[in-house]
């Protein structure tokens, strides 16, 4: 990861606007509901690579401008809302640059092989004992 919060902070754009819940009248007259705005593809924190990468995996996220949106509304503070927001999209960001590495197929080893035929014979008695035995 080479890039700050201050270096995000630096190509985001912020919505605000009314939000529900915990304030009673105050809630109404103040703006504290936070909505984040990031544009991948004109980032200069990224090279072509990675923008591609996040394009590729952040394709749900993006709305019909290409921005990535995060919305916060939790805090009763525009402030709070905006750093949580921020927060967020850093974690968003970091997490969609790491690379998973392929897992390689391995095969049972002998140990696991004679544990589970174990476990089969034991489910097998344990079958056998409930059965009814009749004598015709």
């Amino acid at each position: 990861m080479n890039f700050s919060k201050d270096d995000l902070q630096k190509e985001v754009k912020y919505k605000t606007s009314r939000s529900g819940g915990a304030g009673g009248q105050h809630v109404n007259k103040v703006s504290s509901k936070v909505e984040l705005l990031f544009l991948v593809s004109t980032s200069a924190l990224f090279n072509d690579d990675e923008k591609e990468l996040l394009s590729k995996k952040l394709a749900n996220r993006l709305n019909k401008d290409g921005y990535v949106q995060v919305i916060c509304d939790e805090e009763r503070s525009q402030y709070l809302n905006k750093a949580k927001a921020l927060d967020r999209l850093l974690n968003l960001l970091t997490r969609s640059l790491q690379v998973q590495k392929p897992r390689t197929a391995t095969k049972p080893g002998k140990a696991a092989k004679a544990r589970r035929l174990d476990e089969k014979k034991q489910q097998s008695a344990r079958k056998e004992g409930r059965k009814r035995n009749f004598d015709y």
